[in-house]
């Protein structure tokens, strides 16, 4: 019986390994992407660094200078806002709304738009509980750690669609 529960378990562990799951943000699938050099014009954040290190994954140089890069990444805004959501009878926050939104258009030396400026914004809602405030901090630490790395995804996968316009000469 214990060597069939064994047995049970391993060729489990061995299907689930073989059908290519992964848990999120390990080992996801790598992006082709049209270029191999990226400049990063922005400030150091945490969502720049988060990019920084998909963008490292994706075999993707990211250059000290736009003459050094394919593209240059402009990070335009990135900002995130705590709104209330609801209230009790009693005037008690009961929810908040976090919302995070960057900003972002990709282009080449010429100045010509790989990406155009478009907009990445991610909403959260959170329940308040006024008896349990540091847990509802911590919660809300989590939600917008979890926002920032979902904004880097869609980030990447724009990315990907990102293409060097089409030179006039090869529309005549």
């Amino acid at each position: 019986m214990r060597i069939a529960i064994s047995l049970l378990l391993i060729i489990s562990l061995l299907a689930l390994s073989a059908c290519g799951f992964h848990l999120k943000g390990h080992g996801g699938k790598k992006v082709n992407l049209a270029f191999q050099s990226v400049y990063l014009k922005a400030g150091e954040t945490l969502f720049v660094t988060d990019l920084r290190t998909a963008l490292t994954n994706n075999k993707v140089l990211v250059a000290t200078s736009p003459e050094q890069a394919t593209i240059t990444l402009e990070i335009i805004s990135e900002a995130s806002d705590k709104q209330v959501l609801s209230l009790s009878s009693a005037g008690k926050v009961l929810e908040f709304e976090l919302r995070y939104l960057v900003k972002i258009h990709a282009y080449d030396s010429q100045l010509d738009s790989w990406l155009p400026e478009s907009e990445i914004e991610l909403k959260r809602t959170l329940t308040y509980d006024d008896t349990q405030v540091l847990a509802k901090e911590q919660e809300e630490a989590t939600l917008l750690k979890d926002m920032r790395s979902d904004a880097v995804s869609q980030t990447i996968r724009r990315l990907s669609r990102a293409r060097p316009p089409k030179s006039e000469n090869a529309n005549k």
